[in-house]
């Protein structure tokens, strides 16, 4: 039997690179209202949180809140439209859900990343996949991570209860979610953040490729 029944993944920088596309939509909202670019490096380090707090990481310090409201709302439209230009899954990571799936393991994505967007790109990067996805859903009542209510709502959605659960991610955020759903948490390594950031976050099982995670996962890890 596998080690886990239900895996529960984080989407940005766990299951898909979407980095650079990221990367140019923030900047293209930043040009449109004259204000100054950032560097790749800078997003890396901006998301995690949702595109909202992304946007206000972005802007220059100062900014009146109904002109960051305008760089968010041109945000959404520019990457509405171009998320998909350079976004692809990390190698490794079809064939590992797939064998996941395979073995009976329920699958489930919750992402801090705009529903409309989370959902666009799951069904069509990994088509029939996954049991349950959550994007970020505030209104509707869900907190987002780090709080619980995405896991729990994905547990809900899937018809299964926490035993046999783990969540799968790259960043503190990740690290802060399992912790607040009282689960067990596996730490990619390859995503947005260092493995030094992610030691100072409390991480503690690290793996560095999608078949390691296959075989953490299954329970086949020697």
């Amino acid at each position: 039997m596998p080690a886990y029944k239900t895996v529960v993944f984080d989407l940005d920088g766990t299951l898909l690179n979407t980095l650079e596309d990221l990367w140019i939509s923030t900047n293209a909202a930043l040009a449109a209202h004259g204000m100054p670019k950032h560097t790749i490096d800078d997003v890396r380090r901006f998301v995690g949180n949702g595109i909202a707090l992304l946007i206000h990481r972005a802007v220059p310090a100062g900014t009146p809140a109904d002109v960051e409201a305008a760089v968010l709302e041109e945000f959404k439209r520019h990457y509405g439209a171009h998320c998909e230009d350079h976004t692809a899954p990390y190698p490794g990571i079809p064939q590992m859900l797939s064998r996941l799936h395979e073995a009976g393991v329920g699958l489930a994505v919750v992402s801090n990343k705009a529903d409309f967007a989370v959902q666009e790109l799951v069904s069509r990067q990994f088509p029939g996949t996954f049991d349950a996805v959550l994007g970020e859903n505030e209104a509707a009542g869900i907190r987002k991570k780090p709080a619980p209510d995405m896991v729990e709502a994905a547990l809900e959605r899937m018809g299964r209860d926490r035993d046999g659960l783990v969540y799968v991610g790259d960043s503190e955020v990740d690290v802060q979610t399992a912790a607040s759903a009282a689960c067990p948490c596996v730490t990619c390594t390859w995503g947005f953040r260092t493995r030094g950031e992610l030691a100072e976050a409390g991480a503690t099982t690290y793996v560095d490729s999608p078949r390691e995670l296959e075989l953490v996962l299954l329970g086949s890890a020697r």
